[in-house]
């Protein structure tokens, strides 16, 4: 069972039914992972997400990572994914998969780079922070970063989300 904890800051849209979203998205993104079983699981698998602003996602990257700068995306894993495996095969305890941030301006930003709807590219941002969250990387060698990409593009899929791949790429 997939449990989303959301924290949405007032300068996000309100007219999106955020916490719904963020439900669909973490499930979509765990049930297509390697962790698929955890989707099963009869106790909760919870991801906490925070929807803020550029200023704070700033703050928390200057902190965590040394990088004095917004990004998109921050995730902060809590559960072990050597251990998840093992996880969904009958512990009853509670399993925190971890937190992800996203960052309002620089989401709208990316969006409207790309033309697509913020919500869609929030959904990307999320499926791609819960797959870090999963033991996931993208940042240790080609065929890394191309296994995440086939599940992110799974996993948005089963969404209803084109691949967002085939858009144009973003200029950092």
């Amino acid at each position: 069972m997939i449990v989303a904890e959301a924290n949405i800051g007032e300068e996000w849209d309100s007219s999106t039914d955020w916490p719904d979203l963020i439900l669909r998205v973490i499930g979509a993104a765990v049930a297509h992972s390697r962790h698929a079983a955890l989707a099963d699981h009869q106790v909760p698998v919870e991801v906490s997400v925070k929807l803020t602003d550029d200023a704070e996602v700033q703050a928390l990257n200057r902190a965590y990572r040394a990088k004095d700068k917004p990004t998109n995306v921050l995730s902060f894993p809590m559960a072990d994914p050597a251990l998840l495996a093992g996880a969904a095969d009958g512990d009853d305890i509670e399993i925190l998969l971890g937190d992800v941030v996203l960052a309002r301006e620089t989401c709208l930003r990316e969006a409207a780079e790309r033309g697509i709807a913020p919500q869609t590219h929030a959904a990307h941002l999320l499926v791609h922070g819960t797959l870090h969250l999963l033991g996931y990387d993208h940042e240790t060698g080609d065929d890394d970063a191309e296994a995440m990409e086939a599940v992110e593009r799974r996993a948005l899929a089963s969404l209803g989300v084109a691949d967002p791949y085939a858009l144009p790429e973003l200029q950092e």
